[in-house]
């Protein structure tokens, strides 16, 4: 019990006093899913909003395929993408294995269904409810759209939420295609895994508080916007 308390507190010391190499870590932790958030809410909002209001040949099989790489497990997706981007891969050329780049790419693959997913059904819903009025005012296509995505704000930012989660909490498919590089690809949730082997539980641990912390912050703020959703619609 002793040495347990003691981990606890030499997890906060490192938080607390700024240790340069855990901050380096949560740092480039953040960046890259921030930019792989990014990337996924540019291809999965359009996405989702072309699925919800648009009948079109093929859409089925497209929401089954959004639907069905939702569930893809992380270490497939990186095993994939690892054969792409190695030097004997279609895009070995460009020399992105083992980067934080490659990190990106992978956490933006596997958020972009998320976010498109929870899209689809945020607006299709609204699209639903609202058919009616933009026939009474021959609303086109494009301005149906914008209203579309303005009047489920929250529920959209809901679902990026959900995609900013799923991206913090990836830990295969950013290995494989990262390989975990000290000071170059080492992300909070590699590095739990790997000081965890290694028996540095202070570290670990101290990672694993920052990560619980930002799942807190995210899980509130969904709860936040479904409340304000629901207020603002029933006045």
């Amino acid at each position: 019990m002793q040495e347990l308390s003691n981990t606890f507190w030499d997890a906060f010391g490192l938080l607390l006093r700024f240790d340069a190499d855990l901050y380096e870590i949560i740092g480039l932790s953040l960046k890259v899913s921030f930019t792989a958030l990014i990337f996924a809410c540019l291809i999965g909002i359009p996405l989702g909003a072309l699925l919800a209001s648009t009948p079109f040949r093929g859409r089925a099989v497209i929401n089954v395929l959004v639907n069905t790489l939702m569930g893809m497990p992380p270490v497939v997706v990186g095993l994939i993408l690892y054969l792409i981007l190695s030097a004997n891969g279609p895009l070995g050329v460009l020399q992105l294995l083992y980067t934080p780049t490659a990190m990106i790419l992978a956490q933006a693959v596997l958020v972009t269904p998320i976010v498109a997913a929870l899209s689809r059904q945020a607006l299709e819903e609204m699209n639903e409810e609202y058919t009616e009025q933009f026939k009474l005012f021959g609303l086109g296509k494009t301005e149906i759209l914008k209203t579309l995505i303005w009047e489920a704000r929250y529920a959209l930012l809901t679902a990026i939420l959900a995609g900013l989660g799923r991206a913090m909490a990836e830990v295969g498919a950013v290995l494989i295609v990262g390989g975990n590089i000290d000071h170059l690809t080492r992300v909070m949730t590699t590095t739990i895994a790997l000081e965890t082997s290694r028996g540095n539980l202070a570290i670990a641990l101290g990672l694993g508080i920052v990560l619980i912390g930002i799942s807190l912050i995210i899980n509130a703020s969904l709860y936040a916007m479904r409340y304000t959703a629901k207020a603002s619609r029933y006045g």
